[in-house]
């Protein structure tokens, strides 16, 4: 299956313990996708929030599509994420009880469509993101000795 990388959120992974990840489409208007495929997709400060028993996309900063007109699309409109319903109801049931939050980690092209994978993740304080800076830094090192061997 090959996938082309619109765009990601490079921060999720750093801000977020990711526990689970979803494949999910979105609802989204012509000129979105024309602009999409030209690259124009921006995911940060993204989030996922849930209504009235559906999720929306906030701050997904897509720029009017180069070729458009006057009835181009409003860039950081609310997008609507398409799931089953036994797995909204179910990220419902864990976003409410335990704390956790949803976060969109990459949007990519899949057989023509736009997806969007988000991530049910919990937060990391400060001295676990300090923790991970250390554990890269020395992997790196040891990399580079090895390399160098």
């Amino acid at each position: 299956m090959a996938q082309k990388i619109i765009c990601s959120n490079k921060k999720s992974h750093f801000n977020f313990s990711l526990i689970e990840k979803f494949e999910t489409g979105i609802v989204l208007v012509g000129t979105e996708v024309k602009a999409l495929r030209e690259g124009r997709g921006n995911m940060n400060d993204c989030y996922a929030r849930i209504h009235n028993n559906e999720i929306f996309l906030e701050h997904f900063h897509i720029s009017p599509y180069s070729h458009g007109n006057i009835h181009n699309h409003d860039p950081l409109r609310p997008r609507k994420l398409l799931l089953h319903r036994d797995e909204i109801k179910r990220l419902i049931g864990k976003v409410t009880t335990k704390g956790l939050t949803l976060v969109p980690t990459r949007a990519y092209f899949s057989r023509g469509k736009v997806k969007i994978e988000i991530a049910l993740a919990q937060g990391k304080k400060l001295h676990d993101k300090r923790q991970d800076l250390k554990d890269k830094a020395v992997k790196r090192d040891t990399e580079r000795e090895f390399h160098s061997r």
